[in-house]
C-alpha cells in the first residue's frame, strides 16, 4: 500500500531520481500508473521486437538498481506513492515474460500493461502477501515482481487462446 512521505536532507538526489522511476513518481496523480507507462514506453524498442532475454535483462537490471536505491530513501519504509522503480521493473518484467512466451507486437504491449496495473493494483494473492514480509527494499519490490509475472503470464495465456 502506498503512502505519502517526503524526502530527508539525507537522502541522495540521484536515488530519489532512481526511486522516481527517473521523474515519472513526481507527477501528479497516479503515479504508479506513471511510472509502468515510462518504464512500459522505455522497453518499448524490446517489446516490439519480441526481445523477451533484453526484457528480462532489464528487469533484473532494474530491480537490483531499486534494491540498492531503496535502501538509501527513507520513504521507502512507507512505500511513499512517488516510489515508482518497483512499477518500471513489474513492467518490464510482465513484457519480457509475454515475450518468451510468444506473444509480441503492439496488442500485447498494451495487454501487458493493462494486465500489470489490474494486478499492481487489485494485490490478489500473492501479490499483496508479497509486500508484508522481509526487508523493506524487498516489500516494496516484491509485490510488484509478482504483479509482472503474473500479468505476463496472463497475456501469452490470452495471446495463445486468442491470437
Amino acid at each position: 500500500m502506498k503512502h505519502e512521505a517526503s524526502f530527508t536532507s539525507a537522502e541522495p538526489r540521484w536515488a530519489r531520481w532512481v526511486a522516481a522511476g527517473l521523474g515519472a513518481g513526481f507527477l501528479p496523480r497516479a503515479p504508479g500508473t506513471w511510472g509502468s507507462l515510462a518504464g512500459a514506453l522505455l522497453a518499448l524498442p524490446w517489446a516490439l521486437r519480441g526481445s523477451a532475454l533484453a526484457l528480462l535483462a532489464g528487469a533484473a537490471a532494474c530491480t537490483w538498481l531499486g534494491m540498492l536505491v531503496l535502501r538509501r530513501v527513507e520513504a521507502a519504509r512507507l512505500d511513499a506513492a512517488w516510489i515508482v522503480v518497483d512499477e518500471v521493473a513489474g513492467i518490464w518484467l510482465a513484457l519480457g515474460v509475454a515475450a518468451a512466451l510468444h506473444a509480441q507486437g503492439w496488442l500485447a504491449w498494451g495487454a501487458a500493461l493493462v494486465a500489470f496495473r489490474v494486478l499492481d493494483i487489485a494485490k490478489p494473492w500473492p501479490v499483496g502477501a508479497l509486500e508484508r514480509y522481509g526487508p523493506p527494499a524487498w516489500r516494496v519490490m516484491a509485490d510488484d515482481l509478482a504483479a509482472g509475472l503474473l500479468a505476463g503470464l496472463a497475456t501469452a495465456l490470452v495471446w495463445r487462446l486468442f491470437a
